[in-house]
């Protein structure tokens, strides 16, 4: 175990109220992981967004009519989505082999489902987020301008794509078994599952698309909703976290209903 991962599991440890708990090898490789993975996806959705503005600076500037900006733009939501869930799979193929070296383990006494893991307001919200940007989307279907439609189709294969991913690796964070040897690990680890939930259903990817795809010939009221549908979420979003539980409180309660 190297000291750095060591002194952020002891750090991760005291702030949800586990400081007396001695971080175990199992342990810190299972926080670093997501912490790798963490920073991957920020540098990911921001070569993402990077990518995407040199492409719509090249269409203005060069190929007004192409639609080789617009096939670009495509493959990077492939490649971003193809790149988030190998991040995933990346985090809980550690767990995985955390949960192999185990020498004892433990189980939950009941399922944890998803009101107990990510909580309501986590789950309407990104239900909300995901559906706003598909009525945008499908609202402007109709309009003449091609261009825009080409997009409002990419936006809806993204969204299709990007839920789809979010509800698989949400369903796993729920389901796979407990990485455990004892009470306080298996806090520890109902308190990682609720922060992957939330990290899960926080809508980066979704609030990008209509910004970066509805854009058309000209300027119109889509530019407009979009810009506002990113704002509105942001704001919902650090109101949801300024008002609910905490992971460990969250996590405890979920423990706590056994």
């Amino acid at each position: 175990m190297r000291q750095a991962d060591r002194t952020e599991a002891r750090r991760w440890l005291a702030r949800h109220g586990l400081a007396d708990v001695e971080p175990s090898p199992l342990l810190a490789a299972r926080l670093a992981v997501r912490r790798r993975a963490k920073l991957a996806d920020s540098l990911l959705l921001t070569a993402f967004l990077l990518g995407a503005a040199l492409t719509h600076a090249f269409r203005l500037t060069y190929a007004t009519s192409s639609r080789l900006p617009l096939l670009a733009l495509t493959a990077l939501v492939v490649g971003l989505l193809v790149a988030q869930w190998l991040l995933g799979w990346r985090v809980r193929r550690v767990d995985q082999r955390a949960g192999a070296q185990l020498s004892r383990r433990v189980a939950h006494s009941v399922k944890l489902g998803w009101p107990a893991v990510l909580g309501w307001p986590y789950a309407v919200f990104a239900v909300a987020a995901f559906t706003s940007a598909v009525l945008l989307a499908v609202s402007v279907l109709p309009v003449s301008d091609s261009g825009l439609r080409y997009g409002a189709f990419v936006v809806l294969i993204g969204l299709a794509g990007a839920g789809a991913g979010t509800i698989m690796q949400l369903r796993q964070v729920l389901a796979s078994p407990a990485v455990a040897e004892d009470e306080a690990s298996l806090t520890a680890d109902v308190i990682m599952r609720v922060e992957d939930a939330r990290t899960l259903v926080t809508p980066s990817l979704v609030w990008s698309l209509p910004a970066i795809f509805l854009y058309g010939e000209s300027l119109g009221w889509w530019n407009a909703v979009s810009l506002v549908l990113v704002v509105a979420g942001a704001l919902a979003l650090g109101l949801i976290q300024t008002r609910t539980a905490g992971a460990g409180t969250a996590a405890r309660r979920a423990m706590a209903t056994r």
